[in-house]
């Protein structure tokens, strides 16, 4: 592409996947087309992320884009416990084959109580979009097979400023922890409050080493 702009030529590059650079190899062409001196000028053009936007809803006032998530369970986990606690609604990527355990995985460190927008195939023949909880998702996407086609974006909603305190649930934890051991309170915990098992988990090992 470069060997083209030095050749007096100009460049329109398309993606097949979207909007160009955003969660797209495009990215890397923006940069080297830059690092060689020459002009980048962005198109309007269709994006997954503000088509989910524009059909949400209310309850997305402000968003952060978060693009695909790691692949591997314990990668995504991790990447999604430190979000347990962002203010705003969350907007990801994510492929087919990951879709049903990234949205039980959400559920897992969110909590099953948040909002969920499931869009798939935006723009396209077999666009679908789906409002539920984090809780229900995995269920509705394991229903059909055709659910789980496509391309998708997930909008989660944000963390609450009242869930955002570590000591909520300490008291109901303290009590669980009386009668079981600290990986069952946890999940009991959850059960009743709604709130994440993996943080009340890294709760009750602390309020245990206490």
């Amino acid at each position: 592409m470069i060997e083209y702009l030095q050749a007096g030529e100009r460049v329109a590059y398309v993606s097949d996947a979207g909007t160009p650079g955003i969660s797209d190899p495009g990215a890397k062409l923006v940069d080297a087309v830059r690092e060689a001196g020459f002009t980048v000028i962005p198109l309007p053009g269709p994006s997954a992320l503000a088509t989910a936007l524009s059909a949400a809803g209310d309850w997305v006032e402000t968003f952060s884009f978060l693009g695909f998530l790691p692949s591997k369970a314990k990668q995504r986990a991790t990447a999604l416990q430190q979000l347990a606690a962002h203010p705003h609604a969350m907007v990801f990527y994510e492929a087919p084959h990951r879709i049903v355990e990234t949205v039980q995985a959400m559920a897992d460190a969110f909590g099953g109580e948040r909002r969920l927008l499931i869009a798939r195939e935006l723009t396209k023949l077999h666009e679908a979009l789906h409002r539920s909880t984090l809780a229900e998702g995995p269920a509705w996407l394991e229903a059909d097979a055709n659910r789980q086609r496509g391309e998708f974006v997930l909008v989660v909603e944000g963390a609450h400023a009242e869930s955002a305190s570590e000591a909520d649930h300490d008291a109901l934890l303290a009590l669980l922890m009386e009668e079981m051991s600290v990986s069952a309170a946890a999940r009991v915990a959850a059960a009743i409050t709604g709130a994440s098992r993996n943080a009340l988990y890294t709760r009750a090992l602390a309020l245990k080493k206490d």
